[in-house]
């Protein structure tokens, strides 16, 4: 065993001072190869994962999970291994690889790495479906996850995706082998076990983000109804036309190629990308912003400066299995129906799979909440701080109203809006509120500049 080696909290940039800790992926003992991943580190835009410097033996770890840790202070310490028989001189501590989005309590793996070649007489290949270390782990952080909730060690799992990446399908089958790591038996208690979660990661972000924006924002909220009787209708006739090739000739001519572009986005001749509530809510929104534009601000109350937005930069709350983000749909002003469902598409496929950018995770203007069929009757959503308003929006559920001195059935949704009270006052909301419900009530309006 050669000398040993430190590895430390490495200077990720931007100014921070100091990272989480979210995850290990060793334990005091454990042999690892050079370039292997040894922790995952949080900041508050990115997950960062730190590789070994040298292959060798951990010796001692230099925190816990959930435990802050200043750049520069001891990660782990190894015991470096000599490469054949002379002394290996390790490395400058590698830089980690680039950061990906807060979007488990594990981030991602490198795409690729290589096994450690076996030594004379070792034993062949493991047995199907399992992997010994120091082999590298390759998952993505919504397998990390449900790995860990399913108590299953992914050090055993073979990977049957591309480099050996372990997909979700592999942990069905660990699960129905009963490859499940041993934990903790929970503590006895009189009236039942009780099992203690620490809240690390992403989740702990979010805690402290909702914290942060109840105890700065004086929140207020203001709810309406809005009868989508003839934006249900609107939709679904768009639709039918937009998948039916017959119905090109009413349409302009697409560009040179066969194709037509939708906000910046391209389809095959004769299909666009599939409408939703969610785009005709975006345009809705982009035209009553334009008649009550201090909506549309975000609010630095310690500089005491409101900074008033042009472009709508249209934040989407995502729900994860990692927790909920908020990509950022840009420019919403620039797209049309069709542009903002590709794109809000693009969006939330990014976030579940947790491959959005920082700058896709940042720099919205106003926030929109929806939790589709799961939405209820009313809510009180909480303001994406620094914004000063989010709308949020609650199922459609088909409600008797009366029309014309008679009772007839009709789909009504309602609007939970919650606005910054030191910004935004009562009758400025019910302004912008009542724009938005003219909008979805009487959709031909929002073709109409």
């Amino acid at each position: 065993m050669g000398r040993a080696v430190v590895v430390k909290v490495p200077d990720i940039g931007e100014g921070i001072a100091e990272v989480e800790l979210v995850a290990w992926h060793v334990r005091p003992g454990d042999r690892v190869a050079e370039d292997q991943a040894v922790a995952d580190l949080m900041t508050d835009k990115a997950t960062v994962e730190v590789p070994s410097p040298v292959a060798g033996t951990v010796l001692a770890l230099g925190g816990e999970v959930g435990q802050m840790l200043a750049v520069g202070a001891e990660l782990v310490r190894l015991g470096a291994a000599p490469a054949d028989g002379a002394s290996q001189a390790p490395r400058s501590p590698a830089a980690p690889v680039a950061p990906t989005p807060p979007a488990a309590p594990a981030a991602p793996a490198s795409a690729s790495a290589a096994a450690p070649a076996a030594p004379p007489g070792a034993k062949s290949a493991p047995a199907p479906g399992m992997a010994s270390r120091p082999q590298r782990t390759i998952a993505s952080p919504a397998v990390r996850a449900r790995a860990w909730e399913l108590g299953i060690d992914l050090a055993h799992v073979a990977g049957s995706g591309t480099a050996g990446r372990i997909v979700h399908a592999d942990l069905d089958a660990a699960a129905a082998r009963g490859a499940r790591a041993p934990r903790p038996a929970p503590r006895a208690a009189s009236a039942g076990a009780i099992n203690e979660v620490k809240i690390v990661g992403l989740r702990r972000k979010i805690a402290q983000r909702m914290q942060e924006s109840k105890r700065r924002i004086p929140h207020f909220s203001y709810v309406e109804e809005v009868d989508v009787g003839e934006l249900e209708a609107l939709r679904a006739r768009l639709n039918a036309r937009s998948q039916d090739p017959q119905a090109d000739a009413l349409r302009r001519p697409p560009p040179e190629g066969g194709e037509q572009t939708s906000g910046g986005r391209a389809f095959p001749q004769g299909r666009r990308a599939h409408l939703t509530l969610l785009p005709f809510l975006v345009r809705a929104i982009v035209l009553a912003l334009q008649a009550h534009p201090q909506v549309n601000a975000r609010f630095d109350d310690e500089a005491g400066v409101l900074a008033v937005h042009d472009a709508v930069h249209l934040g989407i709350a995502t729900s994860t299995e990692a927790g909920l983000l908020v990509p950022v749909l840009r420019n919403a002003q620039d797209r049309d129906l069709w542009g903002c469902a590709a794109e809000t598409a693009r969006l939330a496929a990014g976030a579940r799979a947790g491959k959005l950018t920082r700058d896709e995770l940042a720099g919205s203007t106003i926030t929109l909440s929806s939790l589709g069929k799961l939405g209820g009757i009313a809510a009180t959503p909480v303001i994406n701080y620094p914004e000063v308003a989010i709308v949020g929006v609650n199922r459609i559920v088909e409600r008797p109203v009366i029309r014309a001195g008679a009772v007839v059935a009709r789909p009504i949704m309602n609007l939970s809006s919650s606005f910054d009270h030191r910004i935004v006052d009562g009758a400025l909301a019910a302004a912008f509120v009542q724009a938005l419900r003219e909008y979805l009530e009487h959709p031909a309006l929002l073709f109409v500049e």
